[in-house]
């Protein structure tokens, strides 16, 4: 709400004062399209990443998919490995590699991922290239937003919204397919029985998808994602950074191209506002390193084909380090790179270490807490248990069980070996027997479980065992 505008004690009042708003309206940006090597190597990237996520949830390995978190089963499938609650240590482990892998590559290069290999970044890339698909290139974009609404205009926006609709639709059903069978969901839905859950979660990812990469764009990267604040604690005098060399460009301005621009006291710079044009964020690149700044490189390949056609040398705007742009030495090894790669490094070996020693066996052992003990006939003491097998592989298993830890004790049980399938979690009830007088109130006891296929799989559990 606007103040009063004090009034003068003399004269005639003053007109109202005119409200002032502190926040801009929204304005489109719509990207120029651009080729050059960074923009390729972007491509790459694009189709790389997005093949993997589309096909990914229809392979099989071994039989079962490559990739998929049941949830329900509580159980992951990673190529072939089999992940269970007790193995989330595992998932951890691979998200902190990737976390300082970012760190790593930040330190390096800048903000690499989020011009290349970022989701945000990859799907509004798509969208932008059906955009263009259907509404022509960027000028032509720019006349179609401004034209008034008539039927031409009405079904080139439809056509679009129809493409972005169907792309985001199977993008919400490939990322279910992470989580469910794609194929078995695929089929449901074209039978018309899927489940209430799985199409909640198609239409929740797939509007998610449409919105970010279809209106909200570089918003997202502005003020929704929280790496462009904290980048700057990664950055150093030797990151990589994409800049504008000042130094050589400026004083900028327009020329022809026949005459000595250096005579008439103007940098490289033509000021031709294309690194502008072609960047998705719309940050003006000439100013400095910005937080909005994804590092997509776009600016670099516009500004090339700028000076390639009025004959001056590439690299206006390029990756280099700021030491390097002022003309002291970059370094890329430093204390910071070197922390970051020997905790990378320390992580990878310890993680792989411990998925190689990972046993594809567990048991677990749950006392029966109704009786503390009973005396049998012939004068044996018995407890009672209910073992948990779990087997970790996607093979079935046979497994021998013995006892351990009290002299004369034996399991009471109609077989002591069980055939267990992949992935199974199988219940064994069983009495565990010991001689009267052997013990006295509680002793510890072990459960040896070894697999009858390959004895040198063999796990132990420990448990109570109570007399009298």
């Amino acid at each position: 709400m606007n103040a009063p505008r004090p009034q003068p004690t003399g004269g005639p009042p003053l007109p109202p004062a005119e409200p002032v708003s502190f926040y801009a309206k929204h304005v489109k940006i719509h990207p120029r399209e651009v080729q050059g090597r960074f923009d390729r190597l972007r491509r790459i990237a694009v189709f790389t990443l997005l093949g993997l996520f589309y096909l990914v949830p229809w392979l099989k390995w071994g039989g079962h998919p490559a990739v998929l978190f049941d949830l329900p089963a509580r159980k992951f499938w990673i190529l072939g490995l089999v992940l269970w609650p007790q193995d989330f240590i595992f998932l951890t482990w691979i998200l902190v590699m990737l976390g300082l892998s970012l760190f790593f590559v930040t330190a390096l290069a800048g903000r690499l991922w989020c011009g290349f290999a970022c989701p945000q970044t990859v799907w509004t890339e798509v969208f932008v290239w059906l955009e263009r698909l259907v509404e022509g290139d960027r000028a032509r974009r720019l006349k179609l937003e401004r034209a008034p609404w008539t039927a031409g205009k009405i079904a080139r926006k439809g056509a679009k919204q129809a493409l972005w609709i169907v792309f985001s639709l199977w993008t919400g059903l490939s990322f279910v397919g992470f989580f469910v069978p794609l194929p078995a969901l695929t089929q449901d839905l074209l039978s018309r029985t899927l489940t209430g859950w799985a199409l909640f979660w198609t239409a929740f990812y797939g509007a998610a998808t449409y919105f970010n990469a279809g209106y909200l764009r570089e918003q997202v990267c502005k003020y929704m994602c929280p790496y462009a604040r904290f980048q700057s604690a990664m950055f150093d005098r030797d990151t990589l950074i994409i800049t504008y060399d000042a130094a050589r460009g400026e004083p900028r301005g327009a020329r022809a191209r026949n005459v000595d621009h250096r005579a008439r006291g103007l940098g490289d710079c033509v000021d031709c506002t294309v690194c502008v044009q072609v960047c998705p964020t719309g940050i003006d690149i000439r100013q400095g390193l910005q937080y909005e700044c994804i590092a997509c490189a776009a600016c670099i390949d516009a500004c090339d084909g700028v000076m390639d056609r009025v004959g001056y040398p590439r690299g206006l705007i390029r990756y280099t380090t700021q030491n390097a742009l002022e003309g002291r030495q970059s370094r890329v090894l430093r204390p910071r790179t070197f922390v970051y790669a020997t905790l990378l490094g320390a992580i990878f070996v310890a993680g792989l270490a411990g998925l190689l020693a990972r046993k594809t066996v567990a048991v677990d052992v749950i006392r029966d807490r109704n009786a503390l003990y009973q005396e049998t006939a012939s004068g044996e003491i018995e407890n009672v248990y209910n073992l948990k097998i779990l087997n970790k592989d996607s093979a079935a298993h046979s497994y021998r069980l013995a006892v351990e830890g009290i002299d004369g004790a034996r399991i009471d049980a109609p077989r002591t070996t069980w055939r267990v399938e992949g992935g199974e979690v199988y219940s064994v009830p069983l009495r565990v027997a010991v001689p009267a007088g052997t013990v006295r109130g509680g002793h510890d006891i072990r459960f040896v479980l070894t697999d009858a296929d390959g004895p040198a799989r063999r796990v132990t559990e420990k448990a109570r065992f109570i007399a009298p």
